[in-house]
């Protein structure tokens, strides 16, 4: 009989790595901007990026999406970092 605790160990790798994908692209994004944006601003879903993030600074964002992505490849480290930015 599988065990509880063997079930949810399964779902809190998940968990866990979501969150490090968001706290990355939060850091990418950060670091690219030389703003702080908060990790619950940030929302990864099929590949794609989304920001919950003032408008003028989304437009900053995509003028400087290709070094964003630069620092994605590198936190990710070539395991499948998203492909764009909403």
């Amino acid at each position: 009989m599988i065990e509880i605790k063997n079930l949810l160990e399964r779902f809190s790798s998940i968990i866990l790595s979501e969150e490090n994908k968001r706290e990355s692209v939060r850091r990418a994004v950060s670091e690219t901007l030389h703003m702080e944006i908060k990790s619950e601003d940030v929302k990864i879903k099929n590949s794609v990026i989304y920001l919950n993030i003032k408008p003028i600074y989304k437009n900053e964002v995509l003028m400087k999406r290709e070094q964003i992505f630069k620092r994605l490849q590198e936190l990710f480290l070539g395991k499948n970092p998203p492909l764009e930015i909403r």
